[in-house]
């Protein structure tokens, strides 16, 4: 079963449409969705590695924007629906202070999370909701989107036969790791 999503998802990478796909998944991953776009951009790099900077390109433009999106959810809605509840329970000093932290590590947060397995809509959300500058905001996201997308493609690029080599033979690992990747980003975000 695993083997046959695998080659559904390499079909899905080579075809036409498939660079629409990864604009939205990443536009979405940055403010809401919960399915990162290195799931689409690494078949998409190892099916056409001709294509690899156009696609981080597209996947980091896409990203940034919806960090933007995200930014925008966090300044407005956590405004309006959290804060109230968080001064109600006696949180509110707890926020002033989460505020005043993010305006001193908020670069550095927004620059390290960005690169990491992290969800990057808890940086984008949290950005807005500490009304980090919005300008600084959109370059380190620019920076740090673009390094990790640029990075991968290249990698991919470079290695992509022996990559693909190595997923298709192992491919129940590879799943194990990935997934043992995205629980331990979750818990490092729960602990930090």
């Amino acid at each position: 079963m695993l083997t046959r999503l695998y080659n559904r998802t390499l079909a899905l990478a080579a075809a036409p449409h498939a660079p629409v796909w990864l604009a939205l998944i990443a536009f979405a991953e940055s403010s809401f969705f919960p399915v990162p776009p290195d799931a689409l951009l690494i078949p998409m790099v190892i099916a056409r590695p001709r294509r690899a900077w156009a696609l981080a390109a597209l996947c980091t433009a896409a990203s940034v924007a919806g960090g933007a999106l995200g930014y925008l959810i966090g300044a407005e809605l956590f405004d309006r629906l959290a804060r109230p509840v968080l001064d109600f329970y006696g949180y509110g000093a707890r926020v002033a202070g989460f505020e005043a932290l993010y305006a001193r590590w908020g670069l550095w947060v927004i620059l390290i999370k960005g690169l990491t397995p992290i969800p990057y809509k808890i940086v984008t959300i949290a950005s807005g909701a500490a009304h980090f500058d919005f300008a600084v905001f959109m370059a380190a996201s620019a920076v740090t989107r673009g390094a990790r997308f640029f990075l991968l493609a290249g990698l991919l690029r470079r290695y992509g036969a022996p990559v693909r080599d190595f997923v298709e033979r192992r491919l129940g690992l590879v799943a194990g790791a990935l997934a043992a990747g995205i629980v331990g980003g979750f818990l490092l975000l729960r602990f930090l």
